[in-house]
């Protein structure tokens, strides 16, 4: 690994000192009287479109610069106290000082930059789709709502999924390193006012973590004015049981240092009933059925807190510090399962309940600190350090009572867990980019530190409390990742290519003490990416990107330990796991910058997964999460999105794909079952502006999956139909929003999983089904774009949810 290492800093120093164009604008701002303005806001627009590029602000002196503009047509623009000048048109091919922008004493109010549109816009990129939303009707819901309605994202049990694998979160070119449920909470709290676009990178480039599949970038705004603003919101969600979320947010900017910091309280309880029918097979068929009715009811809490600050050191330097929080100092789960046991002709031969309790407390912690330097020859040099620390505590006490069928009591079995984690990621990370004449080219390495403890103590319960050494461990796994990349790409009037490289060499340990045994892994794996993007005219285009992917084992996966819900029912970690690689393939075509057909095919090798076993001589059900022998996957996904009228835009998905998976048949004879499967997926969503001012909008969704697959299981089909109003008030200082969701009441699946001699299925019924009703208020000059950050570690993302 040295010498790629030595190799990298060698060439990054070679880079500095290399030459290429760009340019820089200066001028002051005067009123009509030739009075200097200082502080004026001062806006670089493109001449085609009038969507900003960059944007300053004047000095005292009202002087000011604009540097780093690529060759190109563009407006300049200024503004001061609601009162804007004229567009200056320039054609910026060598640095240039304009002179003087007037604003005019009597010059009309600037309301904003860029006029609201009613429609989002979708473009294609060589290597990427990108969802422009900033200013359009669905930048007034939350950044969770946005994602769930990019093109080609959909919701999977929580999880955001592209082409049926989970996508990967990252906001601006950085990985949110959270679990599914924690990403929900982030983005729940994250006003969607915040984002300018979201790009979905089915093939991400070799800048980006080898380990994962498809990415979400979210592109933040830029701050431009100074000042200072805030906003408070709340929510309110009622499904089974009421849900609440408060928060605030807080922006101050000065022309050096940049400071945001946001709270966010949610108190909730949820409800989950899930209907379990497992049947235990024998030489003659069914012998037993077990059918569960299992009730759900989890109480928590979360504080959810950040903090940014960004400091100008001088034009060519900066300096960023983020520190994000989630913390649940209390998290209760009461569960209750009352299980019926019938023979093979439905006779009933026995009862058993078991209620169980667990109290938890989790907390996710991290901080990030980035330097920028931009050199003068339009290269960019980043450097970035990290630290999470995660730590979780969980105590679980069950009961379970056994009954004949006459209702007889027979015995009672009772344990009681205690369960501790500690998580802690160290990541240092160097990326650089240059522009050597018309080639892009972008180099970086990065190095990540993981370490985690896991410790599990089982007790029964049945005569005083007894420590049970054989259920309990203490597992220690340590990670060690060295990476480095290289990448470029060139753009000609037709064409545009870029192809990268990463190599990641990795060393990791696991260590159970219980059980004295130690998995030791190293490999060194490369990452080849290509894209070419060919537009054949202004209506048509064709693109082609191949890349190579990794996934890694989530931390809690790899523990040997058991989870019991009852003696019957349990899940476990797999220490023998190993990282899965895919290749992935894509065809696009594009139709006017509004018809997008994409054609995929992705090789997912040894995919990792969650199965569920049954042990039929024994009659045990279990979870475990192995290495698949094969998975690959293939489809086709049709976008369109286009204004009707003024007032109506209309956004289609429809993805037909087909999923298979061939994985080892633990508990029965054969060695190796497949599970394949046919689908496909609509989603229709109107986009109506039902006000003449513009400040009433609403939303009608319709969203239909003719089936999934998870790993041993068929899911079966789902429907979920949705409405939303938002109506802005008081010049959009405040907004309040009524969202329906699951109208209709079918977007709760069922699962079955049946082959050889496995035959179980679950019926999850969650609260899907609700409404929320939400208020938020502006303070101060909310005009203000924020530079609100979250820290993305792709390493961060592997620490387990709930």
């Amino acid at each position: 690994m040295r010498p790629l290492l030595l190799f990298f800093l060698a060439f990054l120093g070679y880079c500095q000192i290399a030459h290429s164009q760009s340019y820089q604008l200066t001028g002051t701002v005067r009123d009509d009287l030739g009075e200097t303005i200082p502080f004026a806001s001062v806006f670089l627009l493109q001449a085609t479109d009038s969507v900003m590029v960059k944007g300053t602000s004047a000095d005292e002196l009202g002087i000011f610069l604009i540097a780093d503009i690529d060759p190109g047509l563009y407006i300049v623009q200024c503004s001061y106290i609601g009162k804007t000048s004229q567009g200056l048109p320039l054609d910026i091919r060598s640095d240039i000082k304009i002179g003087a922008l007037i604003i005019p004493e009597q010059a009309e109010q600037l309301d904003e930059v860029v006029v609201m549109s009613a429609r989002p816009k979708v473009e294609r990129k060589v290597d990427r789709l990108v969802f422009n939303v900033e200013n359009t009707v669905l930048s007034q819901s939350t950044s969770w709502d946005i994602l769930k309605q990019t093109p080609g994202v959909i919701l999977m049990q929580d999880e955001l999924q592209i082409r049926n694998q989970p996508a990967v979160v990252y906001i601006n070119d950085r990985k949110v390193q959270l679990s599914p449920s924690e990403v929900r909470n982030l983005l729940e709290n994250y006003q969607g006012q915040n984002i300018k676009s979201v790009e979905v990178i089915n093939n991400p480039p070799a800048k980006y973590d080898a380990e994962g599949g498809a990415v979400l970038n979210i592109i933040t705004n830029k701050n431009i004015s100074l000042g200072y603003k805030g906003n408070i919101s709340t929510n309110y969600t009622q499904g089974i049981f009421p849900k609440y979320n408060f928060g605030t947010s807080h922006f101050y900017k000065t022309d050096k240092l940049n400071i945001n910091a946001s709270y966010a309280y949610a108190p909730r309880k949820d409800f989950k009933n899930v209907q379990n029918r497992t049947n235990f097979i024998d030489d003659t068929g069914i012998f037993s059925r077990w059918d569960t009715d299992f009730d759900k009811t989890n109480r928590f809490e979360t504080h959810i807190g950040g903090l940014t600050l960004d400091y100008t050191i001088n034009e060519r330097n900066e300096l960023n510090i983020t520190t994000n929080m989630q913390l649940s100092p209390k998290r209760e789960y009461d569960n209750f399962q009352n299980t019926f046991i019938t023979n093979g002709i439905g006779v009933l031969d026995s009862t058993f309940t078991t209620a169980s309790f667990l109290d938890e407390s989790k907390n996710n912690i991290s901080g990030d600190v980035t330097y920028k330097h931009t050199f003068k020859e339009n290269g960019t040099l980043m450097v970035n350090g990290h630290y999470t620390a995660f730590d979780l505590n969980r105590t679980q006490s069950a009961s379970s009572n056994y009954f004949l069928p006459s209702g007889d009591f027979i015995r009672n079995y009772s344990f009681f867990t205690d369960a501790v984690q500690d998580i802690e990621i160290i990541t240092a990370q160097v990326d650089y980019s240059k522009l050597f004449g018309s080639v892009s080219f972008e180099t970086g390495a990065k190095a990540s530190l993981i370490n985690s403890d896991s410790r599990l103590q089982f007790f029964t319960e049945n005569n005083g409390r007894v420590f049970v050494p054989g259920l309990s461990d203490n597992y220690l796994y340590d990670e060690r990742v060295y990476a480095g990349y290289i990448s470029a790409s060139k753009d000609w009037e037709k064409w545009s290519i870029k192809a990268g490289l990463r190599a990641e060499h990795t060393q990791s340990s696991g260590n159970s003490l219980a059980l004295s045994t130690v998995n030791d892994l190293e490999y060194f794996e490369l990452f080849p990416s290509f894209y070419v993007l060919h537009t054949i005219n202004e209506n048509h285009s064709l693109a082609f990107d191949y890349s190579r992917k990794l996934k890694r084992p989530r931390y809690e996966d790899l523990n040997p330990f058991r989870t019991f819900i009852n003696e019957n029912v349990f899940a476990e970690g797999n220490p023998n796991l190993v990282p899965h690689f895919s290749n992935n393939f894509n065809l696009n075509y594009t139709l006017n910058q509004e018809f997008f057909f994409d054609f995929y095919y992705r090789n997912n090798g040894n995919f990792i997964s969650l199965y569920t076993f049954q042990d039929n001589e024994n009659q045990i059900l279990r979870d475990v999460t192995f290495n698949a022998l094969k998975s690959n996957s293939y489809g086709f996904d049709f976008n369109y999105g286009k204004s009707i009228t003024n007032n109506w835009y209309l956004y289609g998905y429809i993805s037909i794909f087909h999923e298979e998976e061939t994985f080892l048949a633990l508990e029965s004879d054969a060695f190796s079952a497949t599970n394949s499967i046919n689908g496909y997926y609509i989603d229709v969503t109107n986009y109506l502006t039902l006000s003449k001012d513009g400040t009433l909008k609403g939303e009608l969704g319709l969203a239909y999956l003719s089936g999934f697959l998870l790993a041993s299981f068929d899911m079966t089909e789902t429907t979920n139909l949705t409405m939303g109003l938002q109506k802005s008030l008081w010049n959009k200082r405040a907004e309040i929003s009524l969202n329906f969701n699951d109208i209709l009441g079918k977007a709760n699946p069922s699962f079955t999983s049946r082959y050889l001699n496995q035959d179980n299925s679950y019926s999850p019924f969650e609260e899907l089904q609700n409404v929320r009703l939400s208020f938020t208020y502006n303070f101060g000059n909310f005009r203000l774009e924020d530079n609100k950050r979250q820290i993305e570690k792709a390493e961060r993302d592997r620490i387990g949810s709930e």
